[in-house]
């Protein structure tokens, strides 16, 4: 979509009532025969745009797609948003944030695609990325804090995630495992990867990567065990740009908190109230070996916390966390 289309459409979604074509010509600098060709253009993105003689145009209804004017029409915050990027189709949206990052975007700049043909998560893996039905963004933040802060990031991106599920989705009884995953009825239904590009006391720009599974109706017999979406356990369709603006409007205000404390103290009981893992025996895989405990909460600085068979406490700070099976 290029930029006078876009323009066209966020004019569109602001007004609620007709727009002459007249004014579309004055504000866009182009000729009436122009706006037409760009009304068409939204019309076929999947925008109902009525056109009547002597009154204008009229948004009469959306495409549900997460572009900036749908999304804006549901943003609350001061600055994460305002730059906002949508592609329809993108390797991922981390890539694409990371090179507007090294040429000085700034911060709060979202990259949001409608698929990824090349989407990951964590250690390297995948992430099923099919067009039309989820949310894949990416932002970029320039927290002036020494890097060793910024694991912290990702459960602080957790948690603004799990508040708007709750407020967005109702009957989405969300869980968040540490410590990156949302899950929903035991089934991965979101995921964080943050990358960063840093000196030891000096961060250079944060990419946060999001990627939630919203209305996908079915996956593939390989994950349908250990992924689902909000639409296949509540039954219900839901808004991809009010659920991108939801976790925009409640990140920020957690972010700038964060930016003025020493660490995530201020968060961690919510995470402990709603997380997955409280309580229950696990093994953590690291690189060069296993750490095993029973999760007795999370710490300020993020690690888990384990007990382990001693009693004493062990303070985890990465790793994959599994529910360890009973031994028969």
């Amino acid at each position: 979509m290029n930029e006078v289309t876009a323009g066209i459409l966020d004019t569109l979604c602001r007004s609620v009532s007709f727009i002459s074509g007249e004014e579309l010509c004055r504000e866009f600098s182009i000729t009436r025969s122009a706006v037409w060709k760009h009304v068409g253009l939204l019309r076929d993105e999947g925008y109902l745009i009525e056109a009547v003689t002597g009154r204008g145009y009229r948004m009469a209804g959306l495409s549900g797609k997460p572009v900036r004017a749908e999304v804006g029409m549901f943003l609350e915050t001061g600055s994460l948003g305002r730059n906002f990027i949508f592609r329809h189709e993108a390797v991922s949206t981390n890539q694409i944030a990371k090179a507007l990052a090294q040429e000085g975007a700034p911060e709060g700049t979202v990259v949001a695609a409608d698929a990824q043909t090349g989407g990951r998560g964590r250690m390297g893996r995948s992430w099923s990325s099919p067009p039309g039905v989820n949310l894949y963004f990416s932002f970029i933040l320039r927290p002036e804090l020494p890097s060793v802060r910024i694991p912290q990031l990702t459960l602080l991106v957790a948690a603004a995630i799990h508040r708007a599920l709750v407020r967005h989705v109702p009957g989405a009884r969300t869980k968040v495992k540490w410590p990156n995953d949302i899950l929903l009825n035991d089934r991965k239904v979101c995921g964080v990867l943050c990358e960063m590009q840093s000196e030891p006391d000096l961060t250079h720009f944060v990419i946060v990567g999001v990627g939630i599974n919203v209305n996908q109706s079915g996956f593939s017999p390989e994950l349908q065990h250990m992924a689902t979406s909000l639409a296949l356990e509540t039954g219900g369709a839901v808004c991809r740009p009010e659920l991108l603006a939801g976790v925009l409007n409640h990140f920020e205000p957690l972010y700038r908190e964060w930016l003025s404390k020493d660490d995530l103290s201020f968060i961690v009981p919510y995470l402990e109230e709603h997380s997955y893992l409280n309580a229950r025996e696990v093994a953590v895989d690291q690189h060069r070996q296993t750490i095993r405990g029973k999760v007795a909460g999370i710490a300020p600085g993020g690690e888990l916390i384990l007990l382990g068979a001693d009693g004493r406490p062990l303070f985890v700070a990465s790793g994959e966390a599994h529910i360890r099976k009973e031994q028969p």
